[in-house]
């Protein structure tokens, strides 16, 4: 009677199955159910990977195989040595959560579900099952959730609390499409990713509420240095009260409110009267920048005009160079 593969009354959770016996027969008879691939594993490598339906095993429904025995001993060998791994397609459900730190020093706890199914069965057997050598459902899904958390611990890390917080569905998606390229590095398809808490400690709450309300970040780190300040001369033997409310009410003090930047350099920089046209022009100016009277000329004396810098006579109403009217 032929050798017969396969996997038998699967849960609804289960997600790998491995064939307990390595020796396959040529020939052998092997039943893959509907929502099931079978990948065969060797030497730490996944090969040949057969869908659903009854398959009697040859050197032709699994040529990778058959060429890597052929490489390593010559032939064919029958019976040959050989893992069958048994890889659900149907789509899970999982828990992730963990703690992290943002880039404000914040702790932060999360935790949500997420929904998934295995996208490329030879990619999985290499990087997880046969690769992290985890052959059961509990293993893999034990993997599957730190694989999780890691990465978010890592990827809110890079963010500040008030962002998490006030901005939660940008960090959500960016979170699903980051686990999204993760995952198909290892074989599988990331259907959903949902955050069902995210949270931070009293204290930090507590930063969150004023840093809203005010709208002055800095403010509440003030507040709080100020109170981390008191705490330590309340510990010092030697510190008398005097010098802590001496050395408190600045760190109290709220910053100014942000004022406009003016041009201050231009207001106070020293100025002097175009003789042309009686406004203030800068000192270092050559030309006035109202009429154009060129001050270096002006130095040598007498008048000049002020569109071609022409020298003008005495009483002169018109320019003798340019003809343009110099006096009212």
């Amino acid at each position: 009677m032929p050798q017969v593969i396969e996997w038998k009354n699967p849960g609804k959770d289960d997600i790998v199955w491995r064939y307990p016996e390595e020796r396959i027969e040529w020939g052998a008879q092997l039943i893959v159910h509907e929502y099931e691939v079978a990948v065969f594993f060797r030497d730490g490598k996944a090969y040949d990977v057969l869908g659903p339906g009854r398959h009697t095993l040859t050197t032709l429904n699994l040529p990778l195989l058959t060429d890597y025995l052929v490489k390593l001993l010559g032939y064919p060998e029958s019976p040959f040595k050989a893992t069958v791994i048994f890889i659900s397609t149907k789509q899970f459900m999982g828990k992730f959560g963990g703690r992290s730190q943002t880039t404000d020093l914040a702790p932060l706890t999360f935790y949500g579900g997420y929904w998934f199914r295995v996208g490329d069965p030879k990619v999985f057997v290499n990087e997880v099952v046969g690769g992290q050598d985890r052959y059961t459902t509990s293993e893999v899904n034990e993997f599957i959730r730190g694989f999780i958390n890691e990465r978010l611990i890592d990827f809110l890390a890079k963010y500040d609390l008030l962002t998490v917080f006030t901005k939660v569905d940008e960090v959500s998606f960016k979170a699903k499409a980051m686990v999204q390229d993760e995952f198909k590095r290892i074989g599988l398809e990331l259907i959903d990713l949902k955050f069902e808490g995210i949270d931070t400690t009293p204290e930090y709450r507590e930063r969150l509420f004023w840093i809203k309300q005010s709208g002055q970040a800095a403010y509440v780190l003030q507040m709080e240095t100020a109170k981390t300040m008191a705490k330590e001369l309340g510990k010092s033997p030697g510190a008398a009260l005097g010098a802590g409310m001496v050395m408190i009410p600045p760190v109290f003090t709220p910053p100014p409110p942000t004022q406009p930047s003016q041009p201050v350099a231009a207001a106070t920089a020293p100025m002097k009267k175009c003789p042309n046209c009686n406004r203030n022009v800068p000192t270092d100016a050559r030309f006035c920048p109202y009429c154009g009277f060129d001050f270096a000329k002006a130095a040598t004396g007498g008048s000049f005009c002020p569109f071609c810098g022409a020298k003008l006579p005495p009483g002169a109403v018109y320019c003798p160079k340019c003809g343009k009217k110099v006096s009212k």
